[in-house]
């Protein structure tokens, strides 16, 4: 890089990021905004389950670059509106060629949200597995962070059981990696230390 163009380099760019989330600026602004903070909204809740189901067998970065199309095509992620798309709606969205289109992972979307609505609440659910309190992974390696946990595999069992679909304990921990019940930023990334 030459000079010039390192002394261009903003203080945001300059920080110590974990290493996946330097690849792309998609990567750069999920890590720095949602990655590991503690979420209790019900319908960001939502939106990153069915988002983490769309994701399986594809990179992170092809969801974060469609996700304004996603929010379009499923109403803002409103379970309410998601749990009662029937055969026409499905249709649409499978011609929509902003998302993802893939009739297993659409129907995943409309069975968890009426999954959600007998649920209540996934805040209270999910939260209630770690008495409200984010764990902390503290690695100082990215190879070291697992793909799943005892805990994954326990939350991937409960939802499965309560009629959730694509909630695989892989899935499971990415998302609750998503929404910050488990904050597993680098130990020594710079960013872990707004997500508290």
């Amino acid at each position: 890089m030459a000079v010039a163009e390192n002394q261009l380099l903003t203080a945001e760019n300059q920080l110590l990021r974990c290493p996946w989330a330097e690849k792309d600026e998609f990567s750069r602004k999920y890590h720095d905004e949602v990655w590991g903070r503690p979420c209790h909204d019900e319908r960001e809740l939502f939106k990153m389950l069915i988002l983490e189901g769309f994701q399986a067998g594809l990179s992170w970065v092809t969801i974060l670059k469609k996700q304004a199309a996603f929010e379009a095509a499923f109403d803002g992620f409103d379970p309410s509106l998601v749990a009662r798309y029937g055969a026409e709606k499905i249709e649409r969205l499978m011609n929509n060629s902003g998302i993802i289109r893939n009739r297993r992972k659409i129907a995943a979307a409309v069975t968890n949200a009426q999954a959600v609505l007998r649920l209540g609440s996934l805040d209270d659910f999910l939260w209630s597995y770690v008495g409200g309190v984010p764990i902390v992974g503290n690695w100082e390696r990215q190879e070291d962070m697992p793909v799943n946990t005892p805990l994954s595999d326990e939350i991937s069992g409960e939802l499965k059981r309560r009629g959730f679909t694509f909630v695989g304990s892989t899935i499971v921990y990415s998302y609750l990696q998503a929404v910050g019940v488990v904050n597993d930023h680098m130990a020594w990334c710079e960013i872990s230390r707004y997500t508290q």
